[in-house]
């Protein structure tokens, strides 16, 4: 009993207490709790830049096509590059970068 006399008035008011435990109830024990909503921001944040990064590839991309589709030539120096092709009077020799002091 003496416990209970030296707690402020202000504590033991019914509508501190309701407010404090549905407070407790939002931050900490919700489905979308303060920490789940962090964790959901962080994963929109990456996916937004991820998203960026895709848009910018993408009209990379389409760039490049619009020159292959435009010029044969740019095409062929692709294919040539990408794909490792050659003509049939050719030989290829391909030479790797990470190449050093005749260990590979």
């Amino acid at each position: 009993m003496k416990l209970l006399n030296h707690i402020p008035a202000w504590i033991k008011n019914k509508f501190f207490i309701a407010l404090t435990l549905f407070i407790a109830i939002i931050l900490f024990f919700d489905k979308n709790d303060l920490f789940t909503q962090m964790d959901r921001n962080r994963q929109l944040h990456d996916l937004q830049k991820s998203k960026h990064y895709y848009s910018a590839r993408i009209t990379a991309v389409n760039a490049e096509l619009g020159k292959m589709r435009s010029n044969p030539a740019t095409l062929e120096k692709y294919a040539r590059e990408k794909y490792l092709m050659k003509r049939d009077n050719e030989d290829l020799f391909i030479i790797s970068e990470n190449y050093q002091d005749g260990k590979n």
